[in-house]
């Protein structure tokens, strides 16, 4: 598993953003995604979840509403659509892939076994 993710940049309030993570596995369907968010050398903090099958997902409440978790298992692709962004959602994001729960959204930091490299969202107001 190679996570890759990209699309981060700078924006100003109340405009959008997407992430998105590949993976050039395979098995990319087998896994459940998770976007965290964080600093460097910080706790990263959940922010949304797909499990495999895309009927579950699961969502940080400060993001509801806002963000969108999507996965196109035909490009190996997981998405993360962000609107009405705000200064608090500066963050760099990173995505997270477990296969172990993949039947589930996990929440949990130590249920993802593989995470990528992070790209930085920076929200100006």
């Amino acid at each position: 598993v190679q996570l890759q993710a990209s699309g981060g940049g700078l924006v100003q309030v109340g405009e959008s953003l997407r992430v998105s993570c590949t993976d050039p596995s395979p098995t990319f369907s087998n896994y459940a995604w998770g976007w965290w968010r964080g600093s460097p050398g910080k706790e990263r903090k959940f922010v949304a979840a797909i499990n495999r099958g895309g009927e579950k997902t699961s969502y940080t409440d400060s993001v509801k509403g806002r963000f969108t978790i999507s996965r196109d298992d035909s490009k190996n692709t997981v998405t993360l659509q962000m609107v009405s962004l705000k200064p608090e959602d500066t963050a760099v994001y990173y995505c997270a892939a477990t296969w172990r729960w993949s039947n589930y959204a996990s929440v949990r930091f130590n249920a993802y076994e593989y995470w990528g490299q992070g790209t930085q969202v920076t929200v100006s107001s």
